[in-house]
């Protein structure tokens, strides 16, 4: 077994040296010794970031790719190989895994307590994750998923959760991947506010919705923006009073809406989570000043968003979306235990069932 490894994983990092994993190009994924300060992983399941996952099959459909399974394995396989780590070199997101523990090296720093052959998923991107992998079993297209096999490392810094013996893995894993949204509205919303959440019907979306309609309590408003009138009744089954049926990108039909159903309050925090670019503005507008703005959507432009504030004149506090928030795994776990409407949708959705 190595020794001498960095707590951030700089070790693994081949191109370009000095860096963290997350932004390296190249890491190390060489599985056959690990370091000391290492957690090696049998890797099960990825679950592809969303906004990666479709800027990946958008990519494949327009190179003419016929067999979109067999084309997104390919391309799983070639970026793995190339990079050591899966990190969509367009959006540059990753997504998380779940997997059983092969070999915990004797310096690594446990959060919780597991053991070898325990089901654990990770915590931290795909991005910064070395992963090796030997054969795609699978790729669910419809649930932003890859069924493989092969293994991963987790560093010492990285956090992961122990899978719950009462809820189906690939339920744990679909709500765990996006679990840092759900406990920043926790953190974010407040009784009595006015929440926009623009991408309420997603995966992200459907928990915020939850969230936000507790925090925000009677005196508050939850309104939820998405494309398509047939998501109206989930949205407001999880917990928007109103919806807005528009574009994402349509900065002027959300602000109107938006002005409509406060009111002119505007919004006092706007959540983005959709997987598309340029939404940017759209949640800006739908702010109030001095307003609160979360994008979490992993396809957010810090350029886009901070220009295009100053370019219209908004003062509006924006918070990029950090994945992790102390307890945000347990948080979410819970609230789809107690919320049946939510546990009825994930399996639906995000089971194989």
């Amino acid at each position: 077994m190595k020794t001498g490894g960095c707590r951030y994983g700089t070790h693994r990092v081949l191109e370009p040296k000095g860096v963290l994993p997350q932004p390296a190009r190249v890491l190390n994924n060489d599985m056959t010794e690990i370091w000391d300060n290492e957690l090696l992983i049998d890797v099960i399941r990825l679950n592809v970031d969303s906004a990666s996952f479709h800027q990946i099959k958008n990519k494949l459909i327009a190179q003419g790719h016929q067999n979109l399974e067999q084309a997104f394995a390919d391309h799983a396989i070639d970026l793995t190989t190339r990079t050591g780590k899966h990190k969509n070199e367009d959006t540059g997101s990753g997504g998380m895994l779940i997997g059983k523990v092969a070999q915990i090296g004797p310096n690594f720093e446990m959060k919780d307590k597991i053991k070898v052959g325990d089901k654990i998923a990770s915590l931290v991107s795909l991005s910064l994750t070395p992963l090796k992998i030997t054969k795609i079993k699978k790729v669910l297209l419809d649930k932003d998923q890859v069924e493989i096999e092969g293994q991963a490392i987790l560093f010492s810094s990285g956090i992961y959760a122990k899978l719950p013996d009462d809820m189906d893995e690939n339920l744990a894993l679909s709500v765990l991947d996006v679990a840092g949204a759900p406990a920043q509205a926790e953190r974010l919303v407040k009784p009595g506010d006015n929440v926009v959440i623009i991408g309420a019907n997603g995966k992200s979306g459907i928990l915020c919705n939850a969230v936000a309609r507790e925090r925000a309590g009677v005196s508050g408003k939850v309104i939820g923006v998405v494309r398509n009138p047939d998501y109206i009744p989930t949205c407001k089954d999880t917990g928007c009073h109103e919806v807005i049926i528009a574009n994402a990108t349509d900065a002027i039909t959300i602000q109107k809406e938006v002005s409509r159903l406060t009111e002119g309050k505007m919004a006092d925090v706007v959540i983005n989570v959709v997987n598309i670019e340029d939404t940017e503005l759209p949640t800006i507008m739908a702010a109030r000043d001095r307003g609160l703005v979360y994008f979490f959507s992993m396809a957010t432009s810090f350029t886009k968003a901070a220009l295009g504030a100053e370019g219209i004149g908004a003062d509006v506090d924006m918070i990029l979306g950090n994945g992790y928030a102390h307890n945000h795994a347990m948080i979410s776990i819970d609230l789809l235990r107690r919320n049946p409407v939510l546990m009825k949708l994930f399996q639906e959705r995000y089971t194989d069932n």
